[in-house]
């Protein structure tokens, strides 16, 4: 038996309900919903089967061993996987039908070959790269790979069925790079369909594009963290402006309650020192579990908050690799055992992950993707569909 004081708990039915309401978002296209990195962090398959019950009609991962991983729990969704190296298991990939993204020159040169050992006709989405300078296909890179495309299509190796490319600055819908890389995919979506390709989808938008930016919505959108109740625009409003609620709550149980005096340093380096006779509470959770180090609190600059008890408190001191602490105040009730919630929907006056965003001077995704493995998943509203 596995016993851990701390547990995300993730809500099956906030899942679903995000999906349809970005799908309401979005009425022109169909809805990819992105589970890379577990599902950002939630547990790749419960998520993928809550995104596909609230009416994903696809799947999104960057590993490819995520693709295999749902494909093997049954999902029958298009699954589309995008980043992997020479040595990737392109032939499972196609005996599962799943889509496969080609980036360079050499991926669609090693997806030929797959398709020529399996037999299987490679369903191929080309990534072009618009502006982001990351991965994808340069406009120069395309014509060129285009007519190797079209000539292992002629032999019935393959068939361009996509064309896709990434946003810079989805986040900052006004911002001048987005009309730019939006007129750059347009030319090259009509380069390819110039060549007699009939593609089932176009797709560009993100999260942040699916929400602000209906221009750019094409044929598919592909909602990572949005999925997940999150506002990839947290500058414009939070999720429930658009309509989402969080999905993850972190929470775990004190491990000690005891009085110390003023003027008592806490924690490593003594960066926060008590200022009165007072309460500290040992939160057994740390980086380890994927509680950032930048998340620490000092006098001069308060931690990351919690909730205990229905009071907001502050990571007091460095964070360790398996705890932190707190300052429960004076005359604190709390024992060990005792809940503390880091942070979830906020519906209860507790914190968000983008609280603790703000105070680990990050981004939310980061939040989410870095609870560790080790902390158990606990679901709830699982639809038995």
């Amino acid at each position: 038996m596995t016993s851990y004081p701390a547990r995300v708990v993730v809500d099956l039915a906030a899942i679903r309900d995000n999906v349809r309401s970005l799908a309401s978002h979005a009425r022109t296209a169909q809805v990819m919903a992105v589970v890379k990195a577990d599902a950002y962090g939630h547990g790749l398959v419960p998520a993928a089967r809550a995104a596909v019950q609230g009416g994903a009609t696809w799947l999104g991962t960057a590993q490819v061993h995520e693709a295999l991983d749902l494909r093997a729990a049954g999902l029958r969704t298009r699954i589309l996987t995008w980043l992997y190296g020479p040595d990737a298991p392109l032939d499972a990939l196609l005996e599962a039908e799943i889509d496969v993204s080609v980036a360079a020159p050499w991926a669609l040169t090693a997806v030929h070959a797959a398709a020529r050992r399996t037999g299987r006709t490679a369903r191929i989405h080309l990534k072009v790269d618009t502006g982001l300078g990351r991965n994808g296909l340069t406009p120069g890179q395309l014509p060129g790979l285009l007519d190797a495309a079209l000539a292992a299509r002629a032999e019935g190796a393959v068939e361009v069925v996509g064309v896709w490319s990434h946003f810079a600055f989805a986040d900052e819908p006004t911002h001048p790079t987005v009309l730019a890389q939006a007129g750059v995919f347009r030319d090259l979506v009509a380069l390819v369909e110039s060549r007699g390709v009939t593609l089932e989808v176009r797709h560009l938008a993100n999260s942040a594009a699916t929400l602000t930016n209906p221009a750019v919505h094409l044929d598919l959108v592909r909602p990572g963290l949005a999925v997940y109740g999150l506002s990839p625009v947290p500058q414009l409003g939070g999720p429930e402006v658009f309509g989402l609620r969080p999905a993850m709550t972190v929470e775990v149980g004190l491990a000690t309650v005891k009085p110390v005096g003023v003027g008592q340093g806490v924690s490593y380096g003594h960066a926060y020192t008590t200022t009165s006779d007072t309460m500290l509470g040992v939160v057994p959770m740390g980086y380890a579990d994927g509680i950032p180090r930048h998340a620490s609190g000092a006098l001069d600059h308060p931690g990351a908050p919690v909730q205990v008890g229905g009071r907001r408190l502050t990571v007091a001191g460095r964070v360790c690799m398996d705890q932190f602490v707190l300052d429960l105040g004076p005359g604190a009730r709390e024992v060990a055992g005792d809940r503390v919630e880091l942070f979830g929907s906020g519906a209860d006056g507790a914190p968000t992950a983008e609280d603790w965003a703000r105070a680990a001077g990050t981004i939310s995704y980061e939040i989410v993707t870095r609870m560790a493995p080790r902390l158990p998943r606990t679901y709830l509203n699982e639809d038995p569909a």
